[in-house]
């Protein structure tokens, strides 16, 4: 049951919203096309088996590690905060 202005179901709108961008922002960075035989950045030779297993890989598992530990999403709102601190 919703209570003001806000219509029933609202909640499950809001983390059904948020799950879609997430799906969607994680197959934007999958890659495509044919994969580069060095890396991008290290001009390294990526391994056979990471540009059959990873279409259009760019780079070579060392550099795709930092640049992924670059970016890691953390969560924007925090669903599951106790009474406790919502009260304070």
């Amino acid at each position: 049951m919703a209570g003001g202005f806000a219509k029933d179901g609202a909640v499950n709108d809001q983390i059904e919203a948020s799950l879609d961008d997430a799906v969607r922002a994680a197959r934007a960075q999958l890659g495509q096309g044919e994969s580069a035989e060095f890396c991008v950045d290290c001009d390294e030779p990526i391994p056979e088996a990471r540009r059959r297993a990873l279409p259009g890989v760019q780079r070579c598992l060392k550099c795709q590690s930092a640049l992924d530990g670059q970016f890691q999403a953390g969560a924007l709102y925090n669903r599951r905060g106790s009474k406790d601190s919502q009260l304070r």
